[in-house]
C-alpha cells in the first residue's frame, strides 16, 4: 500500500527527476544521431571528391550513385543526386577549416544547407553555426536571422549603459540580447499602428528581439501611489533573468524617453521583480536617434537603458511577386 504521505511530498519530485533524466537521454540520443549522420555525409562527400579525381569521373557518377543506393536502401531518404552534390559541396567547403568541421556535426542537415547555400563567408557562417548550436534556431528562424544579417548586428557598437548600470558578466550578456536595430519587414502597416500589428505578429516580432524573451504584457499597469503608467510591451528575459520594458517609438529619439523609461525601471524594480531577479532592463526603440544625444542622455541615468532603431524594409514580400503587374503590362494598358 502507497503512502499518500510520501506520493504528495516526495513522489512528484522523484517524478520530475526522472522525466528530466529521459529527456536528457533522448537530446543526447539525438545529438549523437545527428552528428553520426553528419560524419556520414562529410565522408561520402570525401570519397566523391577524391574517386572523382582518382578515376577522372564526371558529374555522370553522381547521377549513378544516387540511383544504385536508392536501390539498395529503398526506405532511406537522402541519398538523392541533388543530395550528393551537397555532400560533394559540404565537403570542400569545410575541408580547410578544422575547426568548423568539429561544430558542423552540432546542428541538423537542413539548417547546414541553409548556411551553405545563403552564407559565403566563412567567419560569418561560423557566426551561424554557433548561433544555432547555441540558442536551437530552427530552420525557419535561421533563414530570418540571416536575412536580417544578424552576424552584423553583433559587429556593431550598441548604444546603452550597460557597464555602467549592470554587474560585468551581466552587461555583457545584455549587450549580446540588444540589437542596434530591428528590422519589422514583417509588419505591412503604417507606424502609428506598430505596437498593435507587432502584437498580432507577436511570434516574428520574439524571433527579431533575439531568444530568450517570454511576453508577459502590452499596455502593462505600473502604478507610483495614485497615479498609473503604462509599458507598451514588458518581457521576461530567460537568460538574463529579469525584466525588460520595451517602449516603441514612432518617431526620433527624445531625450525625455530616456527619463520615463528610468522611471519605469525604478518602479518595475521596486514594485514587480521578484527578490532573486536581477535589475529590469529598458530598451526604447524608435525610427532614429541622434548617437551623440543619446550617449549623453544616457550618462547621467541609474538604470540600465538601451536605445535601438527600427526598420520596415520596403522589400516586396515573395508572395506577391506574381500578383502585381509588370512594366509591360502597364504599358500595355497606358497604350489601349
Amino acid at each position: 500500500m502507497i503512502d499518500k504521505k510520501v506520493v504528495t511530498k516526495n513522489y512528484f519530485v522523484f517524478l520530475k527527476e526522472i522525466k528530466d533524466k529521459i529527456a536528457k537521454a533522448r537530446i543526447t540520443a539525438y545529438k549523437n544521431l545527428n552528428k553520426g549522420l553528419i560524419n556520414l555525409y562529410w565522408d561520402i562527400g570525401k570519397s566523391i571528391v577524391e574517386k572523382q579525381k582518382k578515376y577522372r569521373w564526371g558529374k555522370s557518377i553522381v547521377e549513378k550513385l544516387s540511383n544504385d543506393l536508392r536501390k539498395e536502401f529503398p526506405g532511406i531518404k537522402g541519398y538523392s543526386a541533388q543530395n550528393l552534390w551537397y555532400m560533394r559541396q559540404f565537403y570542400l567547403e569545410y575541408r580547410e577549416y578544422p575547426n568548423l568541421q568539429q561544430v558542423v556535426g552540432e546542428i541538423p542537415w537542413g539548417q547546414n544547407l541553409v548556411i551553405l547555400s545563403r552564407v559565403k563567408n566563412i567567419k560569418d557562417r561560423e557566426f551561424y553555426i554557433k548561433g544555432t548550436i547555441q540558442f536551437g534556431w530552427s530552420r525557419d528562424v535561421l533563414i530570418h536571422q540571416i536575412e536580417a544579417e544578424a552576424h552584423k548586428q553583433m559587429k556593431i557598437k550598441k548604444i546603452h549603459n550597460f557597464p555602467k548600470t549592470l554587474p560585468t558578466h551581466l552587461s555583457e550578456q545584455a549587450d549580446l540580447a540588444l540589437k542596434d536595430t530591428y528590422t519589422l519587414d514583417f509588419l505591412d502597416v503604417a507606424e502609428p499602428l506598430l505596437e498593435r500589428k507587432l502584437l498580432e505578429n507577436l511570434k516574428n516580432f520574439l524571433i527579431e528581439l533575439g531568444f530568450g524573451f517570454c511576453f508577459i504584457g502590452n499596455q502593462y499597469k505600473i502604478k507610483l501611489k495614485e497615479k498609473e503608467y503604462y509599458i507598451d510591451l514588458l518581457f521576461y528575459h530567460r537568460y538574463l533573468h529579469c525584466l525588460v520594458a520595451i517602449d516603441l517609438k514612432i518617431g526620433e529619439f527624445k531625450p525625455e524617453y530616456a527619463g520615463k523609461m528610468n522611471l519605469y525601471l525604478n518602479i518595475l524594480d521596486e514594485k514587480v521583480k521578484l527578490p532573486e531577479e536581477n535589475p529590469s532592463i529598458g530598451i526604447i526603440i524608435c525610427k532614429d536617434r541622434n548617437l551623440l544625444e543619446v550617449e549623453y542622455t544616457l550618462k547621467g541615468m541609474n538604470k540600465p537603458i538601451g536605445v535601438s532603431k527600427y526598420r520596415v524594409t520596403k522589400k516586396l514580400p515573395v508572395q506577391l511577386h506574381n500578383k502585381l503587374p509588370t512594366q509591360k503590362d502597364i504599358e500595355k494598358v497606358l497604350k489601349e
